[in-house]
This record gives structure tokens, C-alpha cells and sequence, in this order.
């Protein structure tokens, strides 16, 4: 007898959209646009708005107010950012973002390094042009990258990987080793930001000189400065403490490297361990052994320098009464 089977519904996996290269165009102008608004719309409206109008006994608490507001923009432009994407966004949007964002910085960084290169060299119109093909050649090549097959291949690899997601992997397995990777990864960075905070190499700005320009009153040769990020010493260590945590923990969750690390305490569990008692004396015992052994071998050296140093064998140069006579005198130096 014949029995009609219902086929399972599948798990519906979000698909790729027709051209993913300008999907990562439009989430990272409005990424940009985002960090704009938080790192500096945010602080100059309230510098000049809301600052002057707080008593200036507040101090440090004025501050906190203005981090809690660009922490409150921030969390909201990033829900309205997801609410854009939609409940299902498609695969390796998140790493075009990020590759459309740096292949940004790296034509605005470069053509900056371009155009200061060419302010000097060339007169103005001609430094321009230089700089404007530059920029344009860099533009194009990367455009021609990212829109490819391979820079796909790029946005989905990432997406793949991990980095864009908060989805643990594998959480019940390797906790210690896991837990230890991701302790030593923030110590790392906590370091390295101290270290930068402690030895003075974060500015209080970070300001950045703007080719072919030149503020009023200022001598030839020198370029009008565009403030990036104000407030840089409060800023960028905490971007920097945020990336690293960030970092530390997805990199205990990627698939490849969690797998090593739960297989390193799989391996770890499968060793005996000594007991303390045990551990001590055996400990005495290499202490002990090592001891004797240089003993011996320091007997032996002088043994054997001994013997071979009579006149009878004459291997090794041995001291005889009139030896110190026999050498010769070097002259003085004045």
C-alpha cells in the first residue's frame, strides 16, 4: 500500500544577493555615516551647545554624560543598521562592509601620502591631476577587486568565518584552554594600550594635514589640519580595548582554531598527573643528579687537563719554571 511522505521543510539558508559588492557599498557608507555621528557629530553639538550650559563644577561628570550619549546613539544607529539589513540578511554583506570600509581607508590614505608627495614636488594644478589620477586608478582597481568573483569569494570566506557574528562555537567543550587563550590574547592588548597611554602616543586630536592647502597666516610649505576624532585620549583606547576584546573572543570561536584548542584539553585531560609528594621528590632526585653529574665531568676536566699537560705526553702546553722568561717583551705604547 502505497503511503504519502511528507517531505521536511529545510533550514532556509539566507542567499546571496545578486550584486553583493554594492550592498557592501551601501552598508558602509552608512557605517561611515554612523561613526561620523557618534565620534564627531555627537562632540562638537554638545561642545557647543550642551558644555557651556553645565556649571564647570561637574568636570569629569559633563564628560560621562557625553559617553553615555554617543553610547545611546551608537546602540541605536547600530539597531537601526540591523532593522536595514533585515531579519535575514544575506551572506557576506557584513564582509563587504568591512572590506568596502578598508579598501576606503586605503585609497584615502594613500592618495593623502600622494598628494603631500606631490604638493611638494609639482605646482598646484599639476599635483592635483597626479593626485586625482591616483586616487581614480585606486578607486577603479579596487572597485574592478571587490565587484569580482574573487573579492565575493572574500566577503563570504570572512562572513564564513566568523568574525561578524557573536555565535559561540562549540561552547561546552575546551572551557580552560579557551578561557586561558582569550585571558593572554586581552592581557596583550590591555598592554599594548597602556603602553601607548603610558609613553604619550595618543594625541588629545587626532588631526590629519590636508593636501593642497594652507591655513590663513601660516608659512609656505605647511598644509591646513581637519580634525578626525576629538577627544582621541579617550577614544581610541577605548577602541582599541573594545577590538581586542572583540578579537580575543572570536578567535577562541573560530571553527579551525576552537577545534585545536578543544582537542589541546582533550589531550591535556589525558595526562597523569603527579601528586605534589611525588612531584618533590622527584624533583630532588634531577636536582640531585645534576649535581653530581657537573662534579663528575669538572673531575674528569681536571683529570684529563692534568695528565695531558705533563712533559712526558706534551699534548697540552704545561708551565715549566722558566716559562714566564720565554715570552716576549712587547714594546711600550706612548
Amino acid at each position: 500500500m502505497a503511503t504519502a511522505v511528507e517531505t521536511s521543510s529545510q533550514p532556509r539558508v539566507p542567499s546571496r544577493p545578486a550584486n553583493l559588492a554594492l550592498a557592501g557599498l551601501a552598508g558602509a557608507v552608512y557605517v561611515l555615516a554612523a561613526l561620523a555621528v557618534v565620534f564627531y557629530a555627537v562632540p562638537a553639538l554638545w561642545a557647543e551647545y550642551v558644555a557651556p550650559a553645565l556649571p564647570p563644577a561637574l568636570g569629569w561628570v559633563g564628560d560621562g554624560f557625553r559617553v553615555a550619549v554617543q553610547a545611546a546613539a551608537f546602540v541605536g544607529l547600530v539597531l537601526f543598521g540591523r532593522s536595514l539589513a533585515g531579519a535575514n540578511p544575506p551572506v557576506g554583506l557584513r564582509g563587504g562592509i568591512f572590506l568596502t570600509i578598508t579598501a576606503a581607508c586605503l585609497v584615502f590614505f594613500l592618495t593623502r601620502a600622494v598628494g603631500l608627495w606631490a604638493g611638494g614636488v609639482f605646482d598646484g594644478a599639476t599635483g592635483q591631476v597626479v593626485t586625482a589620477a591616483v586616487g581614480l586608478a585606486l578607486v577603479v582597481l579596487l572597485g574592478r577587486l571587490l565587484a569580482g568573483p574573487r573579492g565575493t569569494r572574500w566577503m563570504v570566506g570572512l562572513e564564513e568565518q566568523g568574525w561578524f557574528h557573536a555565535a559561540p562555537y562549540k561552547r561546552a567543550l575546551g572551557r580552560q584552554v579557551r578561557r586561558l587563550t582569550l585571558l593572554g590574547i586581552l592581557l596583550v592588548g590591555a598592554t599594548g594600550v597602556y603602553a601607548l597611554i603610558n609613553q604619550g602616543q595618543i594625541p588629545e586630536e587626532w588631526t590629519l594635514a590636508l593636501p593642497f592647502t594652507q591655513a590663513d597666516g601660516a608659512p609656505e610649505g605647511t598644509h591646513r589640519v581637519a580634525t578626525v576624532i576629538p577627544n582621541a585620549r579617550l577614544v581610541v583606547p577605548a577602541v582599541l580595548l573594545a577590538a581586542a576584546v572583540w578579537v580575543a573572543y572570536r578567535a577562541v570561536n573560530l571553527p579551525a582554531f576552537a577545534e585545536f584548542l578543544i582537542a589541546t584539553e582533550a589531550e591535556m585531560n589525558k595526562v597523569s598527573w603527579s601528586s605534589r609528594r611525588r612531584l618533590f621528590q622527584d624533583t630532588v632526585v634531577v636536582l640531585v643528579t645534576t649535581i653530581l653529574m657537573a662534579l663528575f665531568l669538572l673531575a674528569v676536566d681536571l683529570f684529563w687537563g692534568w695528565l695531558l699537560s705533563l712533559p712526558v705526553v706534551g699534548v697540552l702546553p704545561g708551565k715549566t719554571p722558566g716559562a714566564e722568561g720565554n715570552k716576549p717583551v712587547q714594546e711600550a705604547k706612548w
